[in-house]
């Protein structure tokens, strides 16, 4: 998998999640303890987002980091 590939998969899948749980970007940063720009950047496949900050947002989400990297290969 190429890394932009990756990134558009992780970010996609954070959104999906996000939107799961009914939450903006601002409150999903707040949760996390990370900037509202910074989860936007995610989102798109701008950032590439370190393993810690992963652990905060799977957190932050109520699930976990093996449920948050579980991508769809058709997507």
């Amino acid at each position: 998998m190429e890394r932009r590939e990756i990134l558009l998969k992780f970010g996609n899948r954070v959104r999906e999640l996000r939107k799961g749980k009914n939450l903006s970007q601002e409150e999903l940063s707040y949760k996390a303890d990370l900037h509202r720009t910074y989860i936007g950047m995610i989102e798109r496949a701008e950032k590439n987002i370190t393993l810690a900050n992963i652990e905060k947002i799977a957190n932050a989400l109520g699930t976990s980091i093996d449920n948050l990297l579980k991508f769809d290969n058709g997507k």
